[in-house]
């Protein structure tokens, strides 16, 4: 396994790639919207956790905290998709043109096809529920996935231990180089191609980047608002990437902020469960990707947790933490059921396997010091026709915006 995830990481077709057969894989006249600076925020909340409506509200009208400038980022990828429906492009191709684009369509193929090889072999199950998109939609899902995965393996892959500062910036100058239109490989330039074609901004992307800083030199969380922050990093930033490829429905009467919202709120949510499920693997490296203050409010120290004792406090606690979990992915339901019909499925089978991960925390007594909860393949199987009926119902009243008198 470790040989194909160097792969990912070092892939050896790179080799059959020179430079400048890169470089016209992209088309000429795309441009990419240039990134913006942001700084990341979070929803403050207690162990005990505010009712549902609660996270709504601060969702919508963000305090002064890393979550109002989260949605700062939220409302600029909005933006995008806005001003995406107002213009419209037309490519006249003639001549030299037409074989050059030829040519480099095939390219790009070969770039499309492989990313989802690789999204097949490492996301089964997302990967059969994008095979229900449209292929353009289907191919950039793949581009966006491998990058996500390459940039998460620089530091919890084989070669974590030899990644330093240093080879993050540089990773970030390549993901500034494609968003230009100069892939350095042949998954960058489906990326590079996506980026391209849709209202996808670079921001986003740079976050992640500042995720994986985070875990090279950050092990301990002071409070929910700097967990958020970093959740936000690693996984809410999927959802801001993803949402202009997978689209909205045309008969959502929801405003565009509120989907991204919910999309975020997926990615939260996805990213607190992780958490969750993995905190003695995270314990037996040294890191707790806990609130320090919640522990302290619930009678816990660094110390319960290295010991991974079950205790009627720690159960306390984590039934707090789950709680907050699945408010976030109550938030995230309203806005799976806007996007377009050919992409809900593999985001509500995504998003009811995980939430299960939950259900089997509380089955193992909260013990994840010693067990690891997962979704057995029985369960799995199941929950895809529950997440296919729910994808074929659209439910817009949800984040439908009031009407105006």
């Amino acid at each position: 396994m470790a040989g194909a995830l160097l792969r990912v990481i070092c892939p050896t077709e790179n080799a059959s790639f020179a430079a400048p057969t890169l470089f016209s894989l992209v088309p000429k006249n795309g441009s990419q919207v240039r990134g913006y600076s942001t700084v990341c925020s979070r929803l403050k909340f207690s162990t005990g956790v505010s009712a549902a409506a609660s996270l709504s509200s601060l969702v919508a009208n963000p305090p002064g905290s890393s979550e109002k400038k989260v949605y700062e980022v939220v409302l600029k990828q909005a933006a995008l998709v806005k001003e995406q429906k107002k213009e419209k492009i037309l490519d006249v191709i003639t001549g030299n043109d037409q074989a050059e684009s030829m040519t480099r369509g095939d390219l790009l193929n070969g770039a499309y096809n492989r990313c989802g090889e690789v999204c097949a072999e490492y996301a089964k199950t997302f990967y059969l529920g994008t095979l229900l998109m449209t292929p353009e939609r289907r191919r950039a899902v793949w581009a966006i996935y491998v990058w996500c995965r390459r940039t998460d393996e620089l530091v919890d892959g084989p070669n974590a231990s030899h990644i330093t500062p240093k080879a993050l910036d540089r990773w970030e100058q390549k993901l500034n180089d494609l968003f230009e239109g100069r892939p350095y490989d042949m998954y960058d330039a489906a990326l590079s191609d996506t980026v391209s074609k849709y209202p996808v901004d670079i921001q986003p992307f740079k976050d992640m980047i500042k995720g994986m800083r985070m875990d090279l030199k950050k092990s301990r969380y002071k409070n929910f608002d700097e967990l958020y922050l970093y959740c936000y990093y690693v996984a809410g930033t999927v959802g801001l990437m993803s949402v202009p490829v997978m689209g909205i429905a045309p008969e959502s009467k929801a405003s565009t902020e509120s989907v991204y919202n919910a999309a975020l709120a997926l990615g939260i949510a996805n990213q607190l469960t992780n958490i969750l499920r993995d905190v003695g693997e995270d314990a037996r490296r040294g890191r707790i990707y806990l609130p320090q203050d919640e522990l302290a409010q619930a009678g816990l120290s660094d110390e319960d947790i290295f010991k991974g004792k079950v205790t009627d406090k720690w159960r306390s606690f984590m039934k707090g933490q789950i709680k907050r979990a699945r408010m976030f992915f109550d938030e995230a339901e309203k806005g799976v059921a806007e996007l377009s019909a050919a992409s809900r499925w593999p985001v509500w089978a995504s998003l009811l396997l995980y939430k299960q991960i939950l259900d089997s925390i509380e089955v193992n007594d909260y013990d994840n010091f010693t067990k690891r909860a997962y979704v057995g393949k029985a369960k799995k199987f199941a929950s895809l026709p529950i997440a296919y009926g729910r994808a074929l119902m659209h439910g817009s009243s949800k984040l439908a915006e009031p009407a105006r008198s």
